[in-house]
């Protein structure tokens, strides 16, 4: 740990945009913890809990339950202890959720495509979509082509 920053509850409040209310829930949820206490007592926070409050609530605002959020948190940390690469992952599943929001919004269109359309669709898809997939095989360690 060293020289890093501890957070008493009002500054990380204040640093998150949440209420001292909020970070004492979170906790009694052990949604966060403390990194150790003052010699008065004190709760104090770490940077990665600011990270993890923020990510928490870019979640929260994505209509996702509590429960379900300290479910994939703590998924998340079974695949990884390195906060920056939970955040990413955390970030890339609220983008693919959204992506398959609106691919079911577009499915009625898509339905109505003519088959040259849907193939050039399909081409256009299938590169980046690759891409993608093995990107996070790769980040999550399970890389089939070692």
């Amino acid at each position: 740990m060293g020289n890093e920053k501890l957070y008493k509850i009002g500054e990380l409040a204040k640093l998150a945009d949440v209420s001292p209310r909020t970070i004492d829930y979170y906790t009694k949820l052990s949604l966060i913890e403390p990194e150790k206490r003052s010699d008065t007592n004190y709760r104090l926070y770490s940077g990665e809990t600011l990270h993890r409050l923020k990510r928490i609530e870019s979640m929260k605002n994505e209509k996702y339950t509590l429960e379900e959020i300290k479910a994939q948190l703590q998924q998340w940390s079974k695949v990884t202890s390195d906060d920056t690469v939970t955040d990413k992952l955390t970030s890339l599943q609220l983008h693919l959720e959204q992506l398959m929001k609106e691919a079911k919004e577009l499915s009625p269109l898509v339905q109505q495509l003519k088959p040259k359309q849907l193939k050039k669709l399909y081409h256009i898809l299938t590169q980046p979509t690759a891409a993608c997939i093995e990107a996070l095989i790769v980040l999550l360690g399970k890389n089939p082509f070692s």
